[in-house]
């Protein structure tokens, strides 16, 4: 018999995708009115635009000078292959992977650039390869959080200060919740849609002055795409790093980037977003360690990710079912929470374990989850009783 008795209030924010993400709190469409809208984005005012975006981009993050700092084409996709398809080659490489992007580009490297002397370090949902056994005088491709399994590497001490490759890190779902070690990075890409609550379209892309080494002295043997061109003549084209883009942006999708690092800095800059991360990951540790049927898809406490928290049924009934019966009862749960209005987009990446994935990154804010936690309980007890039946 299900005891549990329908919750009175609901989340004030019921969107927990992870990824378009929710927006920062008190957004609203007035945040776009100065959207450099029917200009040109190579007009001066649309060059200052981007610049802008870009230097406000490494203040809150604390980019080094030396870095480079572009927006690119397709999102966190197009910034990785952009990376992977301008770098890769010149030596061999290790891609490690333990969720479905990382994956992704495992199947790229071997597939379509076709690359020698590549490995392959994977590890299932859940988990986290050997991070002892990378070899770091080969290239290093990785994600730092795991997005479709909620696992993350625990710090950078693990990638190597005298490597003699270069490092390409996915960081899409962990730049502005982690405190990223930029000497370790020589690529680091990321998605506006995720981190900061912004709109599709676009991709970050952070380049070491070793990556620069790179691009200005070798050149791979396979025709380049104009959107992954990055150098001319054998030179780094500064433009793309100055607001200068390789193709048309959208200057909304500029805007509201724009409203998200402003509200960033309002916030307190990269260390108070941290601390809203880690203060939403620590009010799921609560719930779960309470719970009867909730766990935590990520075995290892220091492995767990404080964005996109994936969690499993943890209980003998539904451990009893099969895979088939167990993904029809989270769509279920899934659907019983949209439709109350309670919870969108919680339900596991396709590629994953069935279960749920919250979006515990700085723009959500902690008493929604406190709120939409009675809720996933009472879900999931009415599902049960449901099938039971």
């Amino acid at each position: 018999m299900n005891t549990h008795k329908r919750p009175g209030i609901r989340p004030a924010n019921p969107n927990f995708s992870s990824g378009p993400c929710a927006k920062r709190p008190g957004w609203s469409l007035d945040v776009l009115k100065d959207a450099l809208t029917s200009r040109s984005h190579r007009s001066d005012p649309g060059k200052l635009k981007l610049a802008e975006t870009i230097d406000r981009t490494r203040d809150v993050l604390g980019i080094p000078e030396d870095y480079r700092v572009g927006i690119v084409p397709a999102s966190d996709t197009g910034a990785v292959e952009m990376a992977m398809w301008s770098l890769l080659g010149q030596r061999g490489v290790d891609i490690l992977a333990w969720e479905s992007f990382g994956a992704g580009w495992q199947k790229d490297v071997t597939e379509q650039l076709d690359l020698e002397n590549v490995r392959l370090l994977s590890a299932d949902y859940g988990q986290l390869p050997d991070l002892s056994v990378v070899n770091f005088s080969q290239d290093v491709v990785f994600t730092w959080n795991g997005t479709t399994s909620g696992v993350c590497v625990p710090n950078g001490d693990w990638i190597a200060s005298d490597r003699q490759g270069l490092t390409i890190c996915d960081a899409t779902s962990a730049v502005f919740a982690y405190d990223l070690p930029w000497d370790k990075l020589d690529v680091t890409t990321y998605s506006w849609q995720k981190v900061i609550g912004g709109e599709a379209a676009h991709g970050v892309l952070i380049l070491s002055p070793r990556a620069i080494k790179r691009l200005e002295t070798y050149s791979p043997p396979w025709p380049m795409p104009k959107v992954f061109r990055l150098t001319k003549e054998g030179k780094l084209i500064e433009g793309i790093f100055r607001g200068e883009t390789i193709n048309t942006p959208s200057m909304i999708v500029v805007e509201d980037a724009l409203d998200g690092l402003k509200w960033a800095e309002r916030t307190g800059g990269h260390k108070a977003l941290i601390a809203r991360c880690k203060a939403n990951l620590a009010a799921i540790e609560g719930w779960v360690s309470k719970s009867s049927w909730a766990n935590f898809l990520a075995q290892k406490t220091a492995h767990r990710s404080r964005t996109s928290v994936c969690l499993m049924v943890d209980d003998d009934w539904f451990k009893s079912l099969n895979i088939d019966k167990q993904s029809i009862v989270i769509k279920a749960i899934v659907k019983k929470l949209d439709q109350e209005g309670a919870a969108y987009d919680i339900g596991s990446h396709r590629d994953a374990p069935p279960g749920f994935r919250l979006w515990a990154g700085a723009t959500i804010e902690t008493s929604n989850l406190k709120q939409l936690f009675p809720w996933l309980d009472w879900a999931y007890a009415q599902i049960k009783a449901e099938m039971e039946n």
